[in-house]
């Protein structure tokens, strides 16, 4: 699911256009007047390049990051036509377990489609997954914020396809497949809410998604185990954890009107956009919780011995970018 989940025989030739060139350490000879302007205009120039490198805005010119999030979208849009229709064929279906089956089909739809576009864009078709990877060093911050964008205009159309196939009966059922938290149901007494608390879902998506980023997606970032055990196994990893992430939300809660987690804001954007009413109920909470996990996520892998995490990628992780900013406004302050 990341971009080092392929096999790279030659490192060096694949990420030399990510790496910062380091700026000249020694200054150069210039008179004593003159020459400390010299020298700190070129120390400025030094660190407002290295800035822009390390954010990878070039990757914002760059044809190849752009058919990249080509392959995020359609992906995407695969992704959320298809997982929000197995949602709703699984619970039309007559069968005492809905929610086991539905999770199978989850896993092996997201399986296929992962390694589908794996080769081109590193199959990411998540912000999470995206921001996890941004976070970590592996893609620059311009390439996450393309994919991401990317992401959401895929599960928008995603969304737009199931809408032209299915029923208004069906898609006011279910609404349309997307993430809801509660549900208005007839009572004895009028109209009532059902579903599940806010801060009960939002732990949820916190603890799935990082559930998610650590048993799977650790072993994609990680170079050494996605080369011993290939792409198709490591992508099939992802898929059976996705799916048992899902089983488990939906039968630990045991709620009506809660859809289970998400873990995709971009598969509960979609269809709240496309659909709207109830499902900006409680939207938030699909953004906010998987965004809280991929920062606990990049904190660990921070904590945790430099040995046991082997990633290869952008190699500029969110604290040195950080540093830099900071250093860069030092150097216009003086």
């Amino acid at each position: 699911m990341a971009e080092n989940v392929p096999v790279v025989e030659d490192e060096e030739s694949v990420y030399a256009g990510n790496k910062v060139q380091p700026c000249t350490s020694t200054p150069m000879q210039v008179t004593l007047h003159s020459g400390s302007q010299k020298w700190k205009a070129e120390e400025e120039k030094c660190t407002t390049t290295k800035l822009s490198e390390m954010l990878g805005l070039e990757e914002f010119f760059s044809l190849k990051v752009w058919r990249a999030s080509l392959a995020e979208l359609v992906g995407t849009a695969v992704f959320v036509f298809a997982l929000d229709t197995i949602v709703i064929s699984t619970y039309e279906t007559e069968t005492k377990t809905p929610k086991l089956i539905m999770s199978f089909l989850i896993a092996v739809t997201t399986t296929i489609i992962l390694i589908a576009i794996n080769p081109i864009s590193g199959s990411h078709m998540n912000p999470a997954v995206t921001l996890a990877a941004m976070l970590v060093g592996l893609i620059s911050l311009s390439r996450a914020v393309i994919y991401i964008l990317a992401q959401c205009a895929g599960a928008v159309l995603g969304a737009l396809a199931l809408k032209a196939v299915v029923s208004s009966t069906i898609e006011d059922t279910f609404s349309l497949g997307g993430c809801t938290l509660n549900v208005i149901v007839p009572g004895p007494n009028g109209p009532i809410m059902i579903g599940l608390g806010a801060s009960q879902a939002l732990w949820l998506e916190i603890i799935c998604t990082f559930v998610l980023l650590f048993a799977a997606i650790w072993i994609a970032f990680d170079h050494r185990q996605a080369r011993a055990l290939g792409r198709v196994v490591v992508i099939s990893i992802i898929g059976i954890v996705v799916g048992l992430l899902v089983f488990i939300s939906t039968t630990l809660t045991a709620t009506k009107g809660y859809a289970g987690v998400g873990m995709n804001p971009a598969r509960c954007l979609g269809p709240a956009l496309v659909r709207g009413g109830h499902l900006w109920n409680g939207h938030w909470i699909f953004w906010a919780g998987p965004a809280i996990a991929c920062v606990a996520f990049y904190l660990y892998t921070k904590l945790i011995p430099q040995q046991h995490f082997h990633a290869d990628g952008f190699k500029h992780d969110f604290l040195n970018i950080l540093k830099a900013i900071f250093a860069s406004n030092h150097a216009h302050k003086k």
